[in-house]
């Protein structure tokens, strides 16, 4: 065989898992349709979106909290190209970077389309049309994922765009309209509103972030509508959107039936994602995709029905993030060369980057309660956080939810600042088996964020929070 493993995909899931193969000794190539490595992630995903959420913040606190902390400032304006050819940098180097650990570990990269010959034998076809086969003893899809489109709703990536053209505009919109309440959704009209866009959000379901915990998605909508003045259309149900020189009208129907209609310059349209399998040829190896989401179905060590052939991140089964697809990868590696590594998808964490950032891992309350799990709760708010009163953060709460008899954490959400690094604790806790207690015991530094955790386990046992 000409290589050991092949990778088709440079996501998060695809990189990471070249790079652990490489580890182990494994002799390794990574097939990447594009000119950089990263894929959604690192090039118009996590990466970028994160780099306007900060520089978005900054205005944002400079605009309208600054002031407070007896800074004074007058004529802020905000420079769309610096600020867009910032994150473009923030990408090239994270691109770059993966470039870097490539060559380090040794591992051959082919830029084209890959695409199966047969279980073993992979096509590459390039830019320019010329074609190349290798061959590996196992192959590794991580081919990801794209945004969802909807039928009856046309995106001409102008004024009807999708996250990714929402990462280049040149302008801030007056009046832009968002079709979906999840992550995306959020985190790029939390960019928009802070840079002075009016932000109207419309989504089927009856909350936003509606798969987290409900308290969560009650706590954020407030805060948005609060602090950047964001409006919110729930229980709607989109029917239609057209484009018309700079205008784009929304068409929706409320729970009730009657029709709404919203007018703005831009419209994202962010109502999930779709497995990206397109030319890969799996119809050659005898695999068929999900109807739904056009996912790859594999087992519980990631292999498809064909030995050899494993897929991993957005193409299979659970939650499209990219540090479940990284856990896969390695996973994958591990077991390729003989290893037993285990992945707990039950404590895989989910981040919102919005301000205040939403972080949460482990069962809902509205899981624990269909399953009729007996359960514990206890919350604390950042309102009684000496740490957040000195920042100005006091929106939001933690929430621990621990077995009734047993103590053991069962779930932890949260809302407020810095929960996306915060929720750590958490996963280490629940991944250990730690009981409510035992994090109340824990000394945590003061004063810090995460002393918000501390007493919300302590709520949980006999409702002995110190500063509630």
């Amino acid at each position: 065989m000409q290589y050991d493993v092949i990778v088709i995909g440079s996501g998060p899931g695809g990189y990471v898992a070249a790079i652990r193969c490489a580890q182990l000794g494994l002799k390794t190539a990574v097939i990447e349709k594009y000119s950089t490595f990263g894929g959604t992630c690192l090039n118009v995903g996590c990466i970028p979106s994160k780099a306007l959420l900060d520089s978005s913040e900054h205005f944002h606190n400079a605009a309208h909290n600054f002031e407070q902390h007896g800074i004074n400032l007058s004529s802020l304006s905000i420079d769309m190209k610096k600020m867009i050819d910032r994150k473009n940098d923030v990408i090239a180097q994270n691109t770059a970077g993966i470039t870097y650990l490539f060559k380090k570990n040794k591992i051959d990269s082919f830029e084209g389309l890959g695409s199966f010959v047969d279980k073993n034998n992979i096509k590459i076809t390039k830019t320019d049309g010329s074609t190349e086969t290798i061959t590996g003893k196992n192959i590794i899809i991580a081919t990801g994922s794209k945004p969802t489109a909807l039928p009856f709703l046309p995106i001409d990536k102008k004024r009807i765009i999708t996250s990714t053209e929402a990462l280049n505009l040149s302008e801030v919109p007056k009046h832009l309209i968002v079709i979906g309440g999840g992550v995306i959704g959020l985190e790029l009209g939390s960019v928009y509103a802070r840079l002075g866009a009016k932000v109207s959000v419309v989504e089927y379901a009856k909350s936003i972030i509606a798969t987290m915990d409900g308290g969560l998605g009650k706590e954020l909508q407030r805060v948005l509508k609060k602090n950047l003045g964001m409006e919110f259309f729930l229980g709607h149900k989109v029917t239609g959107a057209t484009a018309k020189g700079k205008k784009v009208t929304v068409t929706a129907e409320d729970a009730k039936g009657q029709a709404v209609s919203l007018e703005g310059d831009y419209c994202i349209v962010a109502v999930g994602r779709t497995a990206y399998v397109d030319g890969l040829g799996l119809e050659n190896i005898g695999i068929t995709p999900e109807e739904r989401g056009n996912k790859i179905t594999v087992n519980d060590h990631l292999e498809t029905i064909v030995p050899g052939v494993y897929a991993i991140g957005d193409v299979v089964k659970g939650a499209m993030l990219a540090h479940k697809a990284e856990d896969e990868g390695i996973y994958v590696a591990e077991r390729i060369v003989g290893q037993k590594p285990h992945i707990d998808y039950n404590l895989i964490p989910g981040v919102v980057y919005t301000w205040p950032e939403v972080a949460s891992v482990g069962k809902t309350e509205e899981q624990l309660k269909e399953a009729g799990k007996k359960f514990k709760s206890g919350s604390f708010s950042f309102k009684a956080s000496g740490r957040a009163k000195a920042s100005g953060d006091t929106d939001g709460f933690v929430k621990v939810l621990a077995d009734a008899d047993t103590d053991e954490v069962l779930g932890v959400h949260m809302i407020g600042p810095r929960a996306a690094d915060m929720i750590a604790e958490a996963v280490v806790a629940m991944e250990y088996r730690a009981s409510a207690e035992d994090i109340g015991r824990i000394c945590h530094a003061h004063p810090t964020f995460t002393e918000a955790l501390k007493e919300a386990a302590l709520a949980a046992t006999a409702n002995r929070a110190i500063h509630a």
